[in-house]
């Protein structure tokens, strides 16, 4: 799918890395209006019912958007409207600021005794060096950076020039708005943990990922573009078969990335059902597919889940 696919859900930080993401500053992204408006699908929506009137809104984001992938199915409005609540997968504000770059830059450095070019093939650091020089980045900077922190860079790099942008994401704008209407809201993760979670790659693995960031850079665009479109229309199966097509050759960068954050975060989602809360729980659409996925684990559970076109009893 994007380049890795298995970045979708945490496209945040590829931008953060680029262009050290800002906080959302009024009039820099699409207003209520855009979002009011009857946009293309019937989106990434699912209503899971819980006990004693509580209702959870999963709604698939992508974290960075262009402006012409707006507006936004009027799925995203009615779950924000008839929530009570925002659940993100970071708290509000916490990857703005340049405290979240230097912390990502001090991770994603090597020590001045090795490189990148030390530690991946010849082939590997011939790649980057052509993909540098192609988009105008210095090689020698990016020698002293570790292969994730160089597969985040190259990632935020193309999709900019896409004109994808952090702070068009669906997870910017709701957050900003709540923080207006002063709708409260929370988060799954820390900062910490999301960073870790390319920090603690082993070697072999940081390679892979790198390795596959440079294969599929040719294919972003037309990737990018089938990917909105699925997620424009709630289209799952397409999904899937886009982010799992590397899933038998990266099994333990996959349940990293995705099946075991799911499962992390499940026990907490259901107790906001239980207690008979509504929220509008906001993640990467990634994270709704697979037999691991929320809306299967939610189902294996007993919870009734409807895509929200089903969904008349508001």
């Amino acid at each position: 799918m994007l380049i890795p696919r298995f970045l979708l859900a945490l496209a945040l930080f590829a931008c953060v890395v680029a262009c050290n993401r800002e906080a959302v500053k009024p009039g820099t992204n699409p207003d209520a209006a855009a979002f009011v408006a009857d946009g293309d699908g019937d989106g990434s929506v699912w209503v899971v019912d819980g006990p004693n009137g509580g209702r959870l809104f999963l709604c698939g984001t992508i974290h960075i958007l262009r402006e012409k992938d707006y507006p936004l199915a009027p799925a995203y409005e009615a779950a924000y409207m008839y929530s009570n609540k925002l659940v993100l997968e970071l708290p509000p504000g916490a990857a703005t600021g340049s405290e979240l770059t230097s912390r990502m830059r001090q991770l994603g450095m090597y020590p001045a005794d090795t490189s990148l070019e030390a530690n991946v093939s010849k082939d590997t650091w011939k790649e980057v060096k052509k993909w540098a020089a192609k988009h105008g980045q210095d090689s020698a900077s990016l020698n002293r950076f570790r292969p994730w922190f160089v597969a985040l860079m190259i990632t935020s790099i193309e999709y900019a020039a896409l004109g994808a942008k952090a702070d068009q994401g669906v997870d910017s704008f709701f957050e900003e708005r709540a923080k207006k209407d002063g709708k409260p809201a929370q988060g799954l993760e820390t900062v910490e943990f999301q960073i870790q979670l390319f920090a603690s790659l082993s070697e072999k693995q940081q390679r892979e990922l790198l390795e596959q960031t440079l294969d599929e850079v040719s294919s972003v665009k037309e990737e990018f573009e089938k990917m909105i479109k699925a997620w424009k229309y709630g289209q799952l199966d397409e999904l899937k078969e886009m982010l799992f097509r590397e899933q038998e050759k990266y099994p333990d960068l996959m349940n990293l990335f995705l099946s075991a954050r799911n499962l992390s975060w499940m026990d907490r989602l259901d107790q906001m059902l239980k207690n008979g809360e509504k929220v509008m729980v906001l993640v990467g659409t990634g994270h709704f597919t697979s037999d691991t996925g929320l809306i299967e684990l939610f189902r294996k559970r007993g919870y009734r889940v409807r895509h929200y076109r089903e969904v008349t009893d508001f």
